[in-house]
C-alpha cells in the first residue's frame, strides 16, 4: 500500500538531488538510496555510506524509456523489446554506456544497468528530477534490503537526512537484471520477472551468464544477509536441528513455510506466506525480525525447486552463504 507524498516532499526531495546529497526513495522492489547519475561526487557518497566496493556497478533509474539514449549506445532490439513488454517495472537492463556515464556509476564498466520503476513515488520523484538517478537498494552493503522507510532509518540513522516513504515495498526482492550488451540475452539475476516470461518476450532462449558477463548488484556469493547465521535447509530437518541446537543452549530462530509451530520452549517461529508472491513480500521484514530476535542461528525451510520461487531461492542461498558451520552441532 503506498503512503502518499506530498509535492513538498518531492520538492524537497528533487532539490536535495540536485544538490549533491543523497535521497532514500521507494520502488516497487526494494528501497533505493539515490544520488544524481551524473554526479560523480554525489554517487561516491553512496559507496560511504554503504560500505560499497567502488567496483560494485549501480544501477540508473530513470522516468521511461525516452531517457535511455542518455545514458547508454547501441542499444539492441532486444532491450527495445523488453523495456516495451516490462518497463516500468522490476527489470533491469545491462548496456553499454556512453561517454557522459561516470565510471562511478558502472564500477569502471564499459556497460550501464538502467531501469524505469513503476513505484508512483519513484515515478513522481525522477519526473521532477529530469535525470537519472543511480540506486543500489537502502541498506549497509551485503546486509539484507530494506522495503520500507522505517528499515532504511534502521540501517543509516540520520546519515541520510531525506527518505521518502512510501510504503511497504510490492514485491519485497530486488529487480530481475538481464544483459543486452553483448549478442545474447543474458540472464544476470534473478528476479519477479522469470526467465520464462524473458524468452516468451524475446521469443528466443537466454544465454547463461559466463566469466565475461559485467559484474551487476546483488551476484556475490554472500549477500542479503542478517548477522545472524542463515541455515537454509529441508522442511523435515528443521525441528529436529533446532531442537538439537536448543539442547546445545543456542538460541534458534526459524523462517518456516508452516504455521504450526512445533511446542518447544523459547524457539522463535515466523511463519512465511505458502504463496510466492507473498513469501518475497515479506522476505526482507521477516529477516529482519528474525536477525533482531537475538538468537544464534536462523533456520529457514528451503522453498519449492520451481519456478516461481526461483528468484527467492537466490536471496535465500545468498543469504545463508558461509554459514555451513552451524551444521558441525548437528548430531
Amino acid at each position: 500500500m503506498t503512503t502518499t507524498v506530498s509535492k513538498t516532499d518531492i520538492a524537497h526531495a528533487v532539490a536535495q538531488l540536485k544538490a549533491g546529497e543523497l535521497v532514500a526513495f521507494p520502488t516497487e522492489t526494494v528501497y533505493g538510496l539515490g544520488a544524481d547519475a551524473s554526479n560523480a561526487d554525489a554517487v561516491r557518497k553512496i559507496f560511504a555510506a554503504k560500505g560499497r566496493p567502488a567496483d560494485h556497478p549501480l544501477i540508473v533509474h530513470v522516468a521511461d524509456a525516452v531517457q535511455l539514449a542518455n545514458w547508454a549506445s547501441g542499444i539492441p532490439p532486444a532491450a527495445h523489446t523488453l523495456a516495451k513488454k516490462f518497463w516500468p517495472g522490476p527489470l533491469t537492463l545491462v548496456l553499454k554506456r556512453n561517454s557522459r556515464v561516470p565510471n562511478e556509476v558502472t564500477g569502471g564498466q564499459d556497460t550501464v544497468a538502467i531501469r524505469v520503476p513503476s513505484h508512483p513515488v519513484a515515478q513522481q520523484l525522477l519526473r521532477e528530477f529530469g535525470g537519472g538517478v543511480a540506486a543500489p537498494s537502502a541498506n549497509r552493503f551485503g546486509r539484507v534490503s530494506a522495503t520500507t522507510a522505517e528499515h532504511v532509518r534502521e540501517e543509516f540513522g540520520d546519515t541520510v537526512a531525506c527518505v521518502l516513504d512510501g510504503g511497504a515495498s510490492d514485491v519485497g526482492i530486488e529487480s530481475t537484471i538481464v544483459d543486452c550488451s553483448r549478442a545474447t540475452p543474458t540472464l544476470l539475476r534473478p528476479g519477479w520477472i522469470t526467465p520464462q516470461q524473458l524468452e516468451a518476450a524475446l521469443g528466443a532462449p537466454l544465454a547463461a551468464p559466463d566469466a565475461n558477463a559485467p559484474r551487476v548488484s546483488g551476484s556475490l556469493e554472500k549477500h542479503y544477509s542478517p548477522q545472524t547465521p542463515v541455515m537454509l535447509m529441508e522442511a523435515d530437518l528443521v525441528v529436529e536441528l533446532a531442537r538439537s541446537l536448543m539442547k546445545q543452549g543456542k538460541r534458534v530462530a526459524v523462517l518456516a513455510r508452516s504455521a504450526r509451530r512445533p511446542v518447544i520452549d523459547g524457539l522463535v517461529w515466523v511463519a512465511a506466506s505458502a504463496d510466492p508472491a507473498g513469501y518475497a513480500h515479506d522476505l526482507y521484514a521477516n529477516l529482519r525480525e528474525l536477525d533482531q530476535a537475538g538468537c544464534d542461528a536462523i533456520l529457514v525451510e528451503q522453498p519449492p525447486e520451481v519456478e516461481e520461487w526461483f528468484a527467492i531461492r537466490d536471496r535465500l542461498t545468498r543469504a545463508a552463504a558461509g554459514s555451513g558451520e552451524l551444521a558441525d552441532d548437528y548430531p
